[in-house]
């Protein structure tokens, strides 16, 4: 079960309780569905009954367990749990291998576009900007990430400002089209941001040419991969990396843990207006899918195996996340590099 089945089947689970008359409250569009945080347990975790606690007039608690009792019931969920003020914490049937070829096949079906949804479907946003670079860049970034989840952006000139990011201390087109809008996004906006040459360098220490290298990474993986005469193919990758020497399994997890993530992070952006965050999400899956390559092809004499196509897919989902994350900053996802 892919974190999108999983938020349809919590939708679900409210609107038979709502059926039932155990809560009295307006069907959400969206449940977020994402790792469990500090606290929580199994596979996958919801806040839906914080959410509609106030709306129901119960304690988050208690429409937890509400939700809970239809919950375990699902085909595919092995066990629900209630912890903290509400959290509901999923463990999935064969988590460690058909929920990574689920999520595996989700990314690769949707490809850029994973992650977007309708969240804030049929919202007008007014943004209200200052004749500022960076106020200008930031306003464009959320015209994409806010139609990403069914809204639309509106952006004027002028008093009264309810976006005004930190303004550049100097000119950032110096950096070329890429690295300025990179320098303009990736910073909060509360803080300045940083005009130098560090965001040209090829080092590990610039954070945009790790998103970038780790996606033209991810396309070379796969000529090379055709070249060698296999292709992509979702599979049990968790599971197989389990035979890899070293800390690959906990890396292969990571991987699963922050792709799954991807559409939390962005409808938070884009209801929070905080295209930072975006950027700081694309470094997250740069560093761990580039901690899984070493074991994507063959070495050696070493023939092409099913562990192979499923660790080819899942870097393509990587790329592909990149990808489509590159695009909604306005930034180019570069094939070769």
């Amino acid at each position: 079960m892919t974190p999108g089945e999983l938020s349809r089947t919590v939708l679900c689970a409210v609107r038979r309780a709502v059926d039932e008359g155990e809560l009295s409250v307006a069907v959400p569009r969206r449940a977020v569905v994402a790792p469990p945080g500090p606290g929580g347990c199994g596979d996958y975790a919801t806040n839906i009954a914080l959410q509609l606690a106030r709306p129901a007039g119960l304690p988050p608690l208690r429409v937890a367990e509400i939700l809970q009792q239809h919950l375990v019931r699902t085909d595919g969920v092995a066990g629900v749990v209630v912890t903290g003020p509400g959290f509901i914490n999923f463990s999935l049937q064969g988590a460690a291998g058909s929920a990574a070829v689920a999520l595996t096949r989700e990314i690769l079906r949707a490809g850029a576009a994973y992650g977007h949804g309708d969240a804030l479907a049929g919202q007008v946003i007014d943004v209200r900007i200052p004749y500022d670079v960076r106020a200008e860049v930031v306003a464009d970034a959320l015209v994409r990430i806010v139609g990403s989840q069914g809204g639309r952006v509106e952006v004027a000139h002028g008093e009264p400002v309810n976006l005004r990011p930190v303004p550049a201390p100097d000119d950032p087109a110096l950096l070329g089209p890429d690295a300025a809008r990179w320098a303009l996004l990736h910073p909060a906006a509360h803080d300045r941001p940083r005009i130098t040459a560090d965001h040209l360098v090829q080092r590990e220490s610039n954070p945009l040419f790790r998103v970038r290298y780790a996606h033209a990474r991810t396309r070379a993986l796969s000529r090379n991969a055709a070249e060698l005469g296999f292709t992509p193919e979702p599979g049990h990758v968790e599971v197989e990396a389990a035979a890899v020497a070293g800390p690959q399994g906990d890396d292969t997890s990571r991987l699963l843990a922050v792709l799954a993530d991807h559409p939390r992070v962005l409808a938070r952006a884009a209801a929070h207006r905080t295209p930072d965050s975006l950027a700081r999400h694309l470094v997250t899956v740069a560093d761990a899918v580039l901690a899984v390559m070493p074991t994507v092809l063959p070495r050696g004499d070493e023939k092409p195996s099913a562990a192979h196509r499923a660790r080819l897919a899942l870097a393509e989902a990587a790329g592909a996340v990149l990808a489509g994350g590159l695009s909604l900053l306005g930034i180019d996802a570069p094939q070769h590099l």
